[in-house]
């Protein structure tokens, strides 16, 4: 079960890595461009606030238990992606957007896996 954890937690960590870098980095305009249609309802601030807690989100799920340092961080940060799965699934439920409520749902269901599971009986 510790190395499904490890595969699950590393998938996210990359999910939420690329998501992040993408809306620190680029224009609230190439990011509805580029198929995230979502975002039209945000503002560039809001849009860069969610991208670094997507890009802690990514930190907090493997380093934390990596450098066995604060390994108590994994599940906080596993917590931290199903609030903003909560969040996204809201936003996606509100535009209709069938597929992105699936994507996301997928998401959530794993990030509280890995909560569970850090929590309960595979804590570090």
């Amino acid at each position: 079960m510790d190395t499904a954890l490890w595969i699950v937690a590393g998938l996210l960590a990359v999910v939420f890595l690329a998501g992040g870098a993408m809306k620190l980095f680029q224009s609230k305009e190439k990011l509805v461009a580029s198929g995230m249609a979502v975002m039209e309802g945000y503002s560039s601030g809001a849009i860069k606030a969610i991208g670094t807690l997507e890009l802690l989100a990514a930190v907090g799920l493997i380093l934390p238990a990596a450098l066995d340092i604060a390994p108590v961080l994994v599940p906080l940060a596993a917590v931290g992606v199903v609030l903003l799965m909560i969040g996204a699934f809201v936003a996606h439920l509100r535009r209709h957007e069938t597929q992105s409520l699936v994507v996301t749902a997928v998401l959530l269901a794993l990030a509280a896996f890995v909560a569970w599971g850090r929590f309960g009986p595979h804590s570090f």
